[in-house]
C-alpha cells in the first residue's frame, strides 16, 4: 500500500503557514523562540514594523499562565528570558544599522506609516532628550521600531543608547508578559475576553508617552505664561 503523499513534509508546511500576528500561532509551530524572533524582527528590523509586540507579549503570557483554551501553555521562565533577549538584541541591532545606514533605509521606504513613526521618533528625541526617548519608544508601536536607527542615525552614544534600551526594553517584555501571565492566573477562562482585554492594554501602552506629552506642553504653556 502507497505511503500518503507529503507525510513527511507536514510539519515543514504547517510552520510555513504560521500566522506571526498570532501568539497561539507562534507557539504552537516553533515554541517561545517564535516569540523571541518577532520581538527582534519588529524593534531590529524596519520590516517588522508591522508586527504587534505589546498583544503578542501579553497573549503569551496569558498562555503561559494554563488559564485559556488549547492546550498551549508555554512555560514563563523561558518566556521571559526569550522574550527580553529578543526585544534588548533587536533594539541594538537596529542601532547598529542605523549607525552604519544612517537615515538611507528610512528615506527608501515607501511606507507613510514608517516614515510617520520616524519622524515621531525624531521629535521624541529632540524633544525628551536620549534617556527618556528611548523607554518610552518602547511602548509606541512603529516608533519602537524606528528609533532604534534613528538613534544610530544621529549618533546617540552607545552607552547611553544600551543602558536606556535595556532599561526600557525589560520593562516593556516582562511587564506586558507578567501582566498577561497574572491576569490569566486570576481570572477563570480569561479568553473570552482576549481582544477587548488586548485593546486595553494596548491603549495602557500609551499612557507613559501620553502623561509625558501632557506634562512636556503644560511646563511650555507655564514658560509662556511667565515670559509674557
Amino acid at each position: 500500500m502507497a505511503a500518503p503523499l507529503f507525510t513527511a513534509s507536514q510539519p515543514a508546511l504547517s510552520q510555513l503557514a504560521v500566522n506571526v500576528l498570532s501568539a497561539p500561532s507562534l507557539l504552537s509551530a516553533f515554541g517561545v523562540l517564535g516569540v523571541g524572533a518577532v520581538l527582534f524582527a519588529e524593534t531590529g528590523l524596519l520590516i517588522g514594523f508591522f508586527l504587534p509586540g505589546d498583544s503578542l507579549l501579553f497573549t503569551a503570557g496569558l498562555l503561559s499562565s494554563g488559564s485559556a483554551h488549547g492546550g498551549l501553555r508555554p512555560s514563563l521562565m523561558p518566556l521571559l528570558l526569550v522574550a527580553a533577549a529578543g526585544a534588548l538584541a533587536g533594539s541594538q541591532c537596529g542601532y547598529l544599522i542605523g549607525r552604519k545606514a544612517g537615515g538611507t533605509l528610512i528615506a527608501r521606504s515607501r511606507s507613510a506609516r514608517l516614515h510617520a513613526g520616524a519622524r515621531r521618533a525624531e521629535e521624541l528625541l529632540e524633544r525628551y532628550g536620549y534617556a527618556k526617548a528611548v523607554v518610552l519608544a518602547r511602548f509606541v508601536p512603529v516608533v519602537r521600531t524606528v528609533l532604534n536607527p534613528m538613534a544610530g542615525a544621529l549618533r546617540v552614544p552607545v552607552g547611553t543608547f544600551t543602558v536606556w534600551q535595556v532599561i526600557g526594553g525589560l520593562a516593556w517584555s516582562l511587564g506586558l508578559t507578567l501582566a498577561g501571565y497574572f491576569l490569566g492566573s486570576s481570572v477563570p477562562n480569561v479568553d473570552r475576553y482576549l481582544l477587548p482585554m488586548v485593546a486595553v492594554i494596548v491603549t495602557l501602552s500609551l499612557v507613559p508617552l501620553a502623561a509625558e506629552l501632557y506634562r512636556s506642553r503644560h511646563e511650555t504653556a507655564e514658560e509662556k505664561g511667565s515670559a509674557g
